[in-house]
């Protein structure tokens, strides 16, 4: 086996901790990028050699650049970090706005493009984008959310075409609820009363009732299925964690077809004769 250097962000908690552990544990090293490097003492002093931590505020594109460039040898690259804000899109501030977009969207935007030129010139290593089940499918509540990881999963699918032919893999991966405090590291919006007894309201009263009840995702599981699709030749772009993840999904992909398949007739109505237009795949 050869040894590989991930740099993994959002490591000092649930997944990432997970996945940090598991990568060190078969004897690859680990960049650790987190907000405090105090709260990663205990691994590095299982693994002082193997586990190096990094500060680094992932709003920040010049601690990001700045990280890439002291590791330009790193063969895998987990963009991680993440987290929600909850509530009506209405009830969002300016900041929330910003830092959903910014922490769930823009970063994992700068990390690659700090990372990438070291990769493709030795034409290998491994993309990794830690999505959501939010990344394909909707819910109310979760608009800032939603709009960033819809972005970030188009962001990756359009580069894993353009690095390819650099040796270059990419894998995103959906996970569902994980067990690893999901009502603790939610942040919620301020409440409106016009939006108390509709279905944000009523998500909103769910969610805090019971969602650390049912979340399902084992993190110990889910960090390995990751590496061991991590170390596929051929690993496929999109891979689903958790029974809850799949159901929504196959649900919503059955029902998008089906509206899909309805509208074949009015989509081809409005061309030019003869032309077949522009596909590109």
């Amino acid at each position: 086996m050869s040894v590989q250097k991930w740099f993994i962000t959002g490591a000092s908690g649930g997944l990432g901790l997970a996945l940090t552990e598991k990568v060190l544990a078969e004897g690859h090293s680990v960049v650790a990028a987190v907000r405090r490097v105090d709260a990663m003492q205990a691994l590095k002093q299982k693994y002082p050699t193997q586990l190096v931590l990094e500060a680094v505020d992932l709003m920040n594109r010049e601690q990001i650049q700045a990280a890439a460039a002291r590791h330009p040898d790193v063969d895998v690259v987990v963009n991680n970090a993440g987290g929600a804000v909850i509530g009506a899109m209405e009830e969002m501030s300016e900041a929330d706005i910003e830092q959903q977009i910014g922490l769930n969207l823009l970063a994992p935007v700068h990390v690659t493009r700090a990372f990438l030129p070291a990769l493709r010139a030795r034409k290998r290593g491994t993309f990794i984008y830690v999505s959501s089940v939010g990344g394909r499918g909707a819910f109310p509540s979760g608009s800032l959310y939603h709009a960033a990881k819809f972005g970030l999963e188009g962001f990756a699918e359009a580069v894993s075409q353009e690095i390819a032919e650099f040796g270059i893999k990419t894998i995103i991966i959906e996970p569902g609820s994980i067990k690893t405090g999901f009502v603790a590291n939610i942040r919620w919006t301020e409440e409106l009363d016009a939006y108390k007894d509709g279905a944000v309201g009523k998500l909103r009263r769910q969610v805090k009732a019971v969602g650390d009840e049912y979340a399902s995702g084992d993190p110990v599981k889910m960090a390995d299925a990751i590496y061991t699709i991590s170390q596929m030749s051929q690993p496929p772009l999109r891979t689903v964690l958790g029974g809850d993840a799949y159901a929504v999904l196959e649900a919503g992909y059955t029902r998008s077809l089906s509206e899909l398949q309805a509208q074949k007739d009015l989509a081809e109505s409005v061309m030019f004769a003869g032309k077949a237009g522009f596909n590109p795949l």
